[in-house]
């Protein structure tokens, strides 16, 4: 079953609550998304803070509420943005055109020439087929050669779907030289919820090999996207974020010396994950075996893709917690059978929660609205709340 991303285009302002209403006794329909728009923004100064001189990308694929990304663009947020949609959607946010870069490797012939003849001048490719396809679509613009990485020490590797070797990364900058596009240099990521700064060093060290290497061919590379991967506050231990900036600094100048390239980032966890509660109530409690299941009017289709392979682990709090807890499975509303949520590792919930209780997702501000389904088995896509 595809999971369909509701249209940005036609994306209504959402209702706005007060943050001290918004408790585990609100009698608010479930489930929703509570989105606190300036603890996002407020995120995104943090990053800009631990990184200064590298340019703050949101990415909007992880949260496209317009008024998010209106109140990003007035803090002077730049955007990566991976489809049309996405570039008209932060346009009338308010964005500058030549501050976003279109991240996505792989797309349509038709988008770019969309995205180009919407102003979009930086692309990113990882291959030659690709780079000629820019070349024809948007002749005249400028591109940045994704390297492959390992994704090791994510919670949620992107090694994968896209990423290319040093190799072909050269052969790519070559190519677009010959076809007239700027070579612009390179990019890459480390993988999403990235627990270790160190992650970045290797392909840090790769691209200033690629860099070197075409410098020698004439070529003049000047940007290096760092990607995205900074945490948010789920489960488990990550560094302060200003141990995130200091490592890629080191790295930086340990491969490149003093003359680093210009470089920015694409957060977009960092920014919005922790800026957001999804609320929803439990719909039964059923024992199958040995086993707790706790059934909730959310899942995977209706927010929480993410748990898929358990990959993310979000923190949990009932209307039910000060007792004792013990193991359960969780399950979505929808007749699939893939709604299932942390299967091979049950959560601890208390032992009195029951239908009707109340539970909250925290950190779930990132990748939940924007990939809900539209009408799966007739369960509407998760709705925001904005605090304020």
């Amino acid at each position: 079953m595809p999971l369909v991303q509701p249209s940005i285009a036609s994306a209504a302002p959402a209702p706005t609550i007060d943050i001290r209403t918004a408790t585990c006794a609100d009698h608010r329909p479930t489930p929703y998304l509570l989105l606190d728009v300036d603890r996002a923004v407020e995120h995104h100064r943090q990053l800009a803070a631990a990184l200064p001189g590298t340019a703050v990308h949101y990415a909007v694929k992880a949260n496209p509420d317009p008024v998010l990304l209106r109140a990003l663009a007035g803090a002077g947020s730049r955007f990566d943005v991976a489809s049309p949609a996405e570039v008209a959607a932060v346009l009338r946010a308010g964005a500058t055109v030549s501050d976003l870069v279109y991240s996505n490797p792989v797309k349509k012939r038709s988008d770019i020439a969309t995205a180009a003849s919407l102003g979009v001048r930086l692309f990113v490719v990882d291959s030659l087929e690709e780079t000629e396809k820019v070349a024809e679509a948007a002749p005249g613009t400028a591109i940045l050669a994704r390297l492959a990485t390992s994704g090791a020490g994510s919670d949620w590797s992107l090694s994968r779907k896209y990423g290319c070797s040093e190799l072909e990364a050269l052969a790519i900058l070559r190519a677009a030289d010959r076809l007239g596009l700027e070579a612009a240099g390179l990019s890459f990521h480390v993988g999403s919820q990235q627990r270790d700064p160190r992650a970045w060093d290797a392909p840090i060290a790769a691209a200033a090999r690629v860099f070197a290497r075409a410098e020698r061919l004439g070529l003049a590379p000047r940007l290096l996207d760092l990607g995205g991967g900074f945490p948010a506050g789920l489960e488990g231990d990550c560094p302060p974020l200003a141990e995130y900036g200091a490592a890629i600094d080191m790295a930086l100048t340990a491969h490149f010396g003093d003359q680093h390239p210009e470089t920015l980032i694409e957060p977009g966890r960092a920014v919005v994950a922790d800026a957001g509660i999804l609320v929803c109530t439990v719909i039964a409690v059923l024992r199958r075996g040995s086993r707790r299941w706790v059934y909730l009017d959310a899942g995977v289709f209706t927010g929480l893709v993410e748990t898929l392979d358990e990959a993310i682990r979000y923190p949990l709090l009932t209307s039910a917690d000060g007792g004792p807890t013990g193991p359960c499975v969780l399950a979505g509303p929808t007749c699939d059978s893939a709604d299932v949520l942390y299967e091979r590792t049950p959560v601890e919930l208390p032992l009195r929660l029951s239908e009707g209780d109340t539970v909250r997702l925290l950190s779930a501000g990132a990748y939940t609205t924007c990939y809900s389904t539209v009408g799966f088995n007739g369960f509407a896509p998760l709705a925001t709340v904005l605090t304020g």
